[in-house]
């Protein structure tokens, strides 16, 4: 006897992506949409027939009609694959009205985990739901793990939260007990909330969000392949990627004369950037004509990619007299100059004052190499 199935969570269907610029806005939303048909791919390439969503699959308890109508089709058109839709803490059981929908319209191959109680998989195989009655519920409602089901069948818990020692992707602490597999007889624990893939112990995992929507999680996006050979075995969990968009986290650490050849080093090729997200960050020391050379680069790259930040308030700048000559020698623009450096360099002023005054002489240095060209 065994089982495989594909375990994911955490989709965030009609997530608005509020604080990125209108252009890569739709193709976030549009990425997370696809997500639904990469996991049926996923479940097909893996000899997986249940995809269970482990809460979350979508952004609020009251998603758009559109997308609630084109999520269901979607998993509605995955017409050889059973999905299992469970309510996390933004999709919560509170949202009634939510639920009533997807029931009313619900294909045969939606399965609904709406109510703590034992729900027959396949032959053999039972799944244990903790559905989210709302969006904190304030205690552990994985404890009706324990209840009894069939001799010799397997077990899978399906629940959305943080775990006891952990804390949620919200900040909460977590009220799951980490042990909770073994002490409700578990043969895997599924786990949401969390949206990077993360193993809680040999019977437990977080799968992650399976397209990224932010830079906090290294690795790929993706979702969790898992397959149990017979009851009391360990499972094999197989991590699959499955995010469209690449989210990319560039760190620099610069000493004089590394800026722009660090770029260059550290930046994907050019035919790769359309589908990345980079934030890069900048730290270290430069003098001001590397520095300025630095940000130039960074702008010029910038177009290429999907969305691009730089953030260089960690990146000292040095400055010697004959950098601002290039400036100017004297005058207002040699005085603004110099006001700005000690500004830059000023330790009673805030951190994001002294980055704003190191960009203003950055944007001073190239501006006047600009005009003596």
């Amino acid at each position: 006897m065994g089982f495989r199935f594909l375990h994911a969570s955490d989709l965030h269907l009609g997530k608005p992506f509020g604080g990125y610029p209108e252009g890569i806005r739709g193709r976030l939303r549009e990425a997370r949409h696809g997500a639904i048909a990469r996991l049926a791919a996923a479940a097909r390439q893996g000899g997986a027939s249940v995809i269970v969503l482990a809460g979350d699959t979508f952004d609020a308890e009251t998603p758009a009609p559109d997308t609630l109508r084109q999520a269901l089709q979607a998993m509605a058109g995955a017409q050889d694959l059973t999905w299992v839709l469970m309510p996390g803490n933004h999709d919560s059981l509170a949202g009634a009205e939510l639920w009533r929908r997807i029931a009313a319209s619900a294909a045969p191959n939606l399965l609904l985990a709406l109510e703590p109680g034992p729900i027959p998989l396949a032959p053999g195989v039972v799944l244990l739901p903790a559905p989210c009655t709302q969006r904190r519920p304030g205690r552990d409602l994985t404890e009706w793990f324990g209840a009894s089901t069939p001799e010799g069948h397997l077990r899978i818990g399906l629940a959305h939260g943080a775990i006891t020692d952990f804390t949620g992707e919200e900040g909460t602490l977590g009220i799951i007990p980490p042990d909770r597999a073994a002490l409700s007889g578990l043969d895997y624990l599924a786990l949401g909330d969390w949206h990077g893939q993360k193993q809680i112990g040999p019977r437990t995992w977080y799968s992650g969000t399976p397209e990224a929507e932010a830079f906090k999680h290294p690795g790929p996006a993706g979702v969790l392949l898992v397959t149990l050979a017979a009851p009391g075995a360990l499972p094999q969990v197989a991590p699959v990627a499955t995010g469209a968009l690449d989210w990319r986290m560039l760190e620099l650490a610069l000493l004089p004369g590394e800026g722009v050849g660090a770029l260059a080093a550290a930046l994907p090729p050019v035919v790769a950037r359309r589908d990345m997200l980079v934030r890069l960050v900048a730290r270290g020391r430069l003098p001001l004509p590397e520095r300025a050379a630095l940000i130039a680069g960074c702008a010029a790259a910038g177009p290429d990619f999907g969305w691009f930040d730089a953030d260089f308030s960690g990146l000292a700048t040095e400055a010697r007299p004959d950098d601002l000559d290039l400036i100017d020698r004297g005058g207002a623009l040699r005085a603004a100059a110099e006001a700005l450096l000690a500004e830059s360099e000023d330790p009673a002023l805030a951190a994001a004052e002294r980055e704003v005054a190191a960009a203003a002489l950055s944007r001073l240095f190239a501006l006047s190499q600009k005009v003596g060209a």
